[in-house]
């Protein structure tokens, strides 16, 4: 059995760089040894959920420019799974929830980033999926729970985003968190251990400082994905928290 889990994936630079979220997904991709990766990337958005059916090894994309040349050499040539790819497809079907096949698109930074820290040997099938970002929180879940039991097949669903993610606010000299921005990770903790759906849904009227954090949501609405995949019976455990430039925040939870 493998809990879902969210991952605040922030910069792209954590592919090579050492940062206490760096350091966390190299310690915790030991503790876990999934056969599959469900992946959402905050990075791939399309109306329809499309789910990657790769043949063969990933491409690594590039979906970022302006970094060390050392980062565009990084490499992540991951399996892909048309079977479980299919699964995925089928079982959102039967909760009526649209999807596509994709044969042809590589892995992006919201995926590889994260997977590189967590799995470094690139061995293990990974079948990445993308977000809609102007679905309502509830919809983010309901393709969520389509996905509920993967984990008791040892198959690992990610959520890759952030939960507060406003560059306009980010402030490269910050020592510390801004006080805001930990204000609404702490809202989000809360509301998530307790189950309380109704207030997560209405998190935008309810969290506090919800417009500034979640400027546009397709960081955001991973993590209602991954907490829909989880079994509600299972404790919301908060497994990484820390924060760059004041308002870049690399919550990360397991469902």
């Amino acid at each position: 059995m493998i809990s879902p889990i969210f991952i605040g994936h922030g910069s792209p630079l954590m592919a090579i760089d050492d940062n206490e979220c760096a350091r966390f997904l190299t310690e915790y991709g030991k503790t876990v040894k999934p056969k599959a990766i469900v992946l959402f990337t905050a990075h791939w958005e399309s109306e329809t959920t499309a789910i990657s059916a790769i043949e063969g090894a990933y491409d690594t994309i590039y979906d970022f420019g302006g970094f060390p040349g050392e980062l565009y050499e990084v490499r992540y040539p991951a399996p892909g799974s048309v079977p479980l790819a299919e699964r995925v497809a089928r079982m959102l079907g039967e909760k009526g929830i649209a999807s596509r096949l994709d044969a042809r698109r590589g892995l992006d930074h919201g995926s590889w980033v994260v997977l590189s820290r967590m799995f470094p040997d690139a061995d293990i099938p990974v079948v990445q999926a993308s977000v809609n970002p102007y679905l309502p929180p509830k919809e983010q879940y309901r393709i969520g729970e389509a996905l509920r039991g993967l984990g008791r097949e040892d198959i690992l669903v990610i959520g890759s985003g952030a939960t507060v993610h406003n560059f306009r606010t980010m402030n490269p000299s910050a020592k510390e968190p801004d006080a805001w921005a930990v204000a609404f990770d702490d809202w989000l903790v809360e509301h998530l251990g307790k189950r309380d759906l109704d207030a997560l849904f209405r998190y935008e009227e309810l969290a506090p400082n919800a417009r500034v954090a979640v400027p546009r949501p397709e960081h955001f609405v991973p993590l209602y994905i991954a907490f829909g995949s989880g079994d509600p019976a299972s404790e919301v455990k908060e497994i990484h928290r820390s924060y760059e430039m004041g308002a870049l925040s690399y919550l990360s939870l397991a469902f």
